[in-house]
């Protein structure tokens, strides 16, 4: 006779019992209950928190929506959404476009090396030829020293006798209409130009917090030969790019919300397309 495999039969040497999950998951509960009471401190229960007036603190939240920003932060911000969303016209777009970083160092790098004397040299300079002229009755006033020349006006006079030899832009100037007819007088006077980062820049150059623009009338010999390597790749970047740049529209970009909808929306005009097919 045929023995039959029941509950508690012998399998590979082991007695097989089953169990009912939900008396194993109350046991299982019981347990960890019994290991939290005997973890608990006395002389501090646990209590939950309370978020009304005067009792507990809220947890730190991110309220950066919530900030009253300063009334020139919220108009810059404004400006540049703006000057994103409205169609820019080639002559305030041009300021767009800056000289690469790499260019922008070496430039600076030249530019500061002919930087005029600030208040404590010129001082030092004119009490040494007072000294020289008293002790001898003449001065030796030297050379004019070459340094950068700045000052919008000053800067437009040298353009348009021709004098300048590099005139350097800021892309940042409020108003940028002080600015705007630059380029394009340097461009009808063969006068290389470029346009670079910031105002504030081109301010520590010349010992001010800001300059629209400086220019060089001349370089020492020694520097005679990365001037004018330096001169050749601005013009390929601007003044031989002249025509492409005064042609080029800026601006007319969609914000997020619209991109978002007019995914949506072209999304929808396909599934009812392929509807349709079926």
């Amino acid at each position: 006779m045929a023995k039959g495999k029941g509950k508690g039969s012998k399998k590979g040497g082991k007695i097989k019992v089953k169990v009912n999950p939900a008396e194993e998951k109350a046991r299982k509960r019981e347990q960890a209950l019994k290991a939290k009471k005997a973890i608990e401190n006395k002389m501090f229960p646990a209590r939950p928190r309370d978020f009304s007036i005067g009792q507990d603190i809220l947890p730190k939240r991110d309220l950066t929506r919530f900030v009253k920003w300063p009334k020139y932060v919220r108009l810059q911000r404004q400006e540049r959404v703006l000057i994103k969303r409205l169609k820019v016209p080639p002559s305030i777009n041009q300021f767009t476009q800056t000289v690469d970083k790499a260019t922008a160092t070496q430039l600076f790098k030249l530019l500061q090396k002919y930087k005029p004397e600030d208040k404590a040299q010129k001082k030092q300079r004119l009490r040494k030829l007072a000294e020289e002229k008293a002790a001898k009755d003449t001065a030796n006033v030297g050379d004019k020293p070459v340094v950068l020349k700045y000052g919008l006006n000053h800067v437009t006079a040298l353009i348009e006798q021709r004098k300048a030899r590099l005139v350097v832009i800021a892309h940042d100037v409020d108003p940028i209409e002080l600015v705007v007819f630059l380029p394009a007088l340097c461009r009808k006077l063969d006068v290389p130009y470029c346009i670079v980062k910031g105002k504030s820049r081109l301010g520590q150059l010349v010992h001010h917090k800001k300059a629209t623009c400086v220019a060089l009338t001349d370089v020492r010999p020694k520097d005679e030969e990365a001037f004018r390597k330096l001169v050749d790749t601005l013009n390929t970047g601007y003044k031989n790019r002249f025509d492409e740049i005064r042609r080029s529209w800026g601006g007319q970009q969609l914000g997020p919300k619209t991109v978002h909808r007019l995914r949506a929306a072209a999304i929808k005009k396909e599934r009812a397309a392929a509807a349709i097919r079926m």
